[in-house]
């Protein structure tokens, strides 16, 4: 069989990594089609793959650009399978030329609500032979054409069967594992789907990074009263090696270049792994390190809207959402147990200190508790995508009608 992926983003890539190569193992043919978004290109060249561009990075985010660039790669991609022979296609594809002139069926994956991003939903969803994605997600008019499954795309690729965190990784870039450290992660919010939408600007961001900086010098006290036989005045100029790093969509201000971290992209999850916390404006990341039992804090407008995201935080409680914007009491964004969503940058700012106060041993034998617990419940995704394809439009009964003992084959 020969399997095509298309990817538009670089979660797209980590998403589905393990399952092409599972496919491969097992004798399909797999076609990577891609558009320019971010280090998506750089992830599959240096994963050794080929792929096909069916469009180049988009400069305006308006409205007609946007259909314009729907078009492209929809064309594009039906050349990708015509050329390819393609007989089943994965991903957020826009699919009319592939189904109309190709017949070949389309899988659309994902786990964002349909509603939080409406113009793809009613361009995708209706012609998608099937929409595979979390119990989580709301697919809105097409929940008759879904098959839901216990987990989040990220246990494609962070689910331990298929990822064992290294040290050694961190030790090729000067990382200290031993030793507490932060990554912040600053999203462009430039797609379609974020008009509007706020996030960590550069006055929140320097406030962020000074109370991560303070937090850095009690961690360092801490050690010494642990270990009195550490010299003061080396404890704390070790720390002046900063301990805050910081992965950008959008291009950084002068002052924020020196927490930039600078590794290979396909390194980026062992650094996660370890991570004392994670602070962004990225819906990805955040979930990436929850399922790794980091705790996040995400700060943005799309906080109390995903359902995903919203499990993680206030089922699992392996992360918190901030809402950016301020709400009122009677706003309906609210949190599982019926309180308003947290909101607002001071709300922010005291969570952040909340979790940066706790002694970190402490804090992370929390949150890897709390992961256990997810995982329990959650199953290997690349394991049951694989399976999924291999198998499918059966597979997509089967799912549909699925009880509890049937997921234990994907754990």
């Amino acid at each position: 069989m020969n399997v095509g992926f298309f990817l538009g983003h670089p979660a797209h890539f980590h998403y589905i990594k393990n399952t092409a190569r599972q496919l491969m193992d097992d004798g399909h043919k797999v076609f990577f089609a891609v558009k320019e978004k971010d280090i998506l290109e750089t992830l599959l060249k240096n994963a050794g793959y080929e792929y096909t561009k069916v469009r180049g990075e988009r400069t305006k985010s308006d409205k007609w650009h946007l259909i314009k660039s729907v078009v492209e790669i929809d064309i594009n991609l039906g050349r990708f399978v015509r050329d390819n022979k393609i007989d089943i296609i994965i991903g957020p594809v826009v699919p009319y030329t592939t189904r109309l002139l190709h017949h070949v069926p389309v899988i659309l994956n994902g786990e964002d609500d349909a509603r939080i991003v409406p113009l793809f939903s009613w361009l995708a969803m209706p012609m998608a032979s099937c929409i595979v994605s979390p119990t989580t997600c709301d697919n809105w008019h097409w929940e008759r054409k879904s098959a839901h499954f216990p987990g989040y795309l990220e246990l494609g690729y962070l689910h331990p069967n298929n990822f064992t965190p290294s040290k050694a990784v961190l030790e090729k870039y000067g990382i200290d594992a031993s030793k507490p450290y932060f990554i912040m992660r600053f999203s462009s919010l430039n797609a379609h789907h974020d008009a509007g939408i706020k996030g960590i600007n550069t006055e929140i961001a320097e406030r962020l990074i000074s109370i991560l900086e303070n937090a850095d010098v009690n961690e360092s006290l801490r050690s010494m009263s642990r270990d009195k036989s550490l010299n003061e005045s080396h404890a704390l100029n070790d720390r002046k090696k900063p301990r805050i790093y910081i992965t950008s969509e959008r291009p950084l201000e002068p002052q924020f270049e020196k927490y930039r971290i600078k590794i290979n992209p396909l390194d980026m999850h062992h650094v996660m792994a370890f991570a004392s916390l994670y602070i962004g404006d990225s819906q990805t990341m955040a979930a990436e390190a929850g399922v790794l039992g980091v705790p996040f804090v995400r700060f943005n407008d799309f906080v109390g809207r995903i359902g995903y995201l919203r499990e993680l935080e206030d089922v699992y409680e392996l992360g918190y959402g901030i809402h950016a914007t301020p709400l009122a009491s009677d706003s309906p964004i609210r949190c599982n147990d019926g309180s308003v969503q947290p909101s607002g940058v001071e709300e922010l700012y005291k969570r952040v200190e909340q979790l940066v106060a706790m002694p970190s041993e402490e804090r992370r034998a929390v949150f890897q508790s709390r992961r256990q617990k997810m995982l329990s419940e959650k199953i290997d995704c690349a394991k049951f995508l694989t399976w999924f394809i291999e198998n499918y439009p059966q597979s997509a009964e089967q799912t549909r009608k699925a009880d509890i003992s049937f997921w234990d084959r994907f754990k």
